[in-house]
């Protein structure tokens, strides 16, 4: 019995300082976790004050925060993995094969996501610009990580893909302070242009919403059967839509009532 108790005694004592070592390598895994948790916490707070004095759009500062938080706690945990004696080689592989996949599926959204960090980033336009991309033109309402939300003149939503607008050509029409608007007509080969000018000129003289520098012009362009003529004008670009609008039917009328042939594309041999 007493040889019994003490190969018992015995083996517990040989156990007695891998068992310490493995607490040891525990707690102090423990007090990593803890303090390198914090300063995961800390890094990204910095990071997030820094960004707003930097005027980085919110939509995109949140993002990038959530990424680099879940990056920087996802090496964390790796390490304090390998510090209590788990093999992380295969993890990481299994992950990285994971994430490859993943990427592969997702090509087109992630290309979405990509043009759309790199709008945020950039700000080519701003919610409330007026811009044309990929054959879709309208009011930019809002700008998602994924798409841009757009209101046409109909008042239709248009939803268009990040991507393409990072990858094609945009035209913002909120960027200028003035944007050049034109009426266009056609008028007989037998009409006096030069009272045509003066009319349509006269129509933009007392408009406040008419810029006056640069003054507005009237041009005149043969046609085979009549000639076309064009008003144009500069304005806020705000104004130029209602402005297009208003003197599209202001010259017809004006023209009209001096008896101007308007529209004539043919006329009998006399």
């Amino acid at each position: 019995m007493e040889n019994q108790v003490h190969s018992i005694w015995s083996q517990l004592s040989g156990l007695l300082p891998v068992l310490l070592g493995y607490v040891s390598q525990f707690v102090l895994a423990l007090i990593v976790l803890f303090v390198g948790w914090k300063v995961v916490n800390a890094v990204t707070r910095a990071m997030g004050r820094m960004m707003a004095a930097s005027h980085i759009e919110p939509t995109l500062r949140g993002f990038l925060l959530s990424v680099v938080g879940l990056f920087l706690k996802a090496l964390l945990l790796i390490s304090v993995a390998s510090m209590v004696g788990i093999a992380t080689t295969s993890f990481v592989a299994v992950l990285g094969a994971a994430g490859l996949a993943v990427g592969m599926a997702l090509q087109g959204s992630l290309a979405n996501f990509a043009g759309g960090v790199l709008i945020l980033l950039f700000s080519p336009f701003k919610v409330g610009d007026s811009i044309t991309a990929g054959g879709s033109s309208g009011t930019v309402t809002s700008i998602e990580m994924f798409r841009t939300v757009l209101l046409d003149a109909n008042n239709e939503i248009i939803y268009v893909p990040n991507g393409t607008l990072s990858n094609n050509i945009v035209v913002n029409s909120s960027e200028s302070d003035r944007l050049l608007g034109s009426v266009s007509l056609l008028m007989d080969y037998n009409d006096d242009m030069d009272k045509a000018r003066a009319l349509l000129l006269g129509l933009l003289a007392q408009d406040e919403k008419v810029l006056k520098d640069p003054a507005a012009s009237v041009s005149f362009l043969p046609k085979p059967a009549n000639i076309q003529i064009t008003l144009g004008f500069w304005s806020a670009p705000g104004d130029v839509s209602s402005l297009v609008a208003k003197y599209s039917e202001e010259s017809i009328k004006v023209l009209q009532r001096e008896g101007y042939r308007l529209g004539v594309t043919a006329r009998p041999a006399a």
